[in-house]
């Protein structure tokens, strides 16, 4: 089973508004839920079902709690709270914990961090970070685009212009998400999500231009950190042997981490404006998501015309 270790919820402190409160904790522990476990009933002394592989959240409540009692009545629920191999503990709303509370924790090496956030925003929060990192994921080779509000994942052979097609998309008032690298979670097992790589960033490379940033050029509202992927778009050299499809009647799939996203393929060739031609697919995919398929409701009316003329 996928694991994360503490340690990586440093990594987006600035998301969680976290602070770990105690520097010498082992931040090697594993996290393996995405929920989180609210601990009053285990302070109270009741710890069937506890679940001490989540991370520990401590709202208002459980800090007035944890605060409110005589450090000689606090010891006993301490001791045997953190007998049990707790991953991670949270205090919401910037409390700090008790003193007591504290030193139990630091002598079980038990992270415990301070957030900002409000119990709920946090736990929202928090659990979008978990999802994501332990979703199914993998890195692929293309352009992720945002067009008409359509996720298009270009790909194609180096060379083929996939870096300028997204140029002229986002001169277009279109949005760029990720170039060359695009890394790709499967999110509830259904929605696949590409997002932009932190190394290369919104940054272009064009052949003869040499290394843009989109972002620098177009302003940020040319750029996206993530968008979900609903199409796959493959460019490819014309190929005058090949047969392509011309009547847009037969729908093509593409199976990505276990998700089955709808593909087709644009031929590449001088005279063909690729970045129109995506546009305008980005649209009909929508008007298809709405049930309106323009290319079967052409077909039904050039068969009903073949019948009718068949029969007088």
């Amino acid at each position: 089973m996928k694991s994360v270790k503490v340690r990586e919820l440093l990594k987006d402190a600035d998301r969680l508004r976290l602070k770990l409160i105690n520097e010498d904790a082992d931040l090697d522990r594993e996290l393996r839920e995405i929920d989180v476990n609210r601990p009053g009933l285990a302070l109270n002394g009741f710890f069937e079902h506890f679940a001490h592989d989540r991370v520990q959240v401590f709202g208002q409540g459980e800090h007035a709690f944890v605060s409110s009692i005589l450090p000689e009545k606090l010891q006993e629920p301490l001791e045997r709270y953190f007998n049990y191999p707790i991953t991670g503990i949270v205090f919401t709303h910037s409390n700090f914990p008790p003193d007591l509370f504290l030193e139990y924790a630091r002598r079980n090496r038990t992270p415990v961090f301070i957030s900002e956030h409000r119990t709920s925003k946090f736990i929202n929060v928090f659990t979008d970070f978990l999802d994501a990192a332990l979703a199914p994921q993998t890195l692929l080779h293309g352009t992720l685009v945002e067009v008409s509000g359509v996720g298009i994942l270009i790909q194609g052979k180096s060379g083929v212009g996939k870096s300028e097609t997204a140029l002229e998309l986002v001169q277009r008032g279109h949005s760029l998400v990720a170039d060359d690298a695009v890394r790709i979670i499967c999110r509830d097992g259904s929605r696949l999500y590409g997002y932009v790589s932190q190394t290369i960033e919104h940054h272009l490379e064009i052949r003869g231009l040499g290394i843009i940033s989109i972002s620098d050029l177009f302003g940020a509202g040319a750029v996206r950190m993530n968008k979900r992927i609903d199409l796959i778009i493959h460019l490819e050299d014309w190929d005058d042997k090949k047969e392509y499809d011309r009547l847009g009647l037969e729908d093509h799939t593409e199976e990505i981490l276990g998700v089955e996203i709808a593909v087709m393929t644009i031929p590449v060739r001088p005279g063909r404006n690729v970045p129109v031609l995506i546009e305008t697919a980005a649209k009909n995919f929508n008007l298809k998501s709405r049930g309106h398929n323009a290319a079967r409701k052409f077909q039904e009316r050039l068969s009903r015309m073949i019948r009718e003329a068949a029969e007088s």
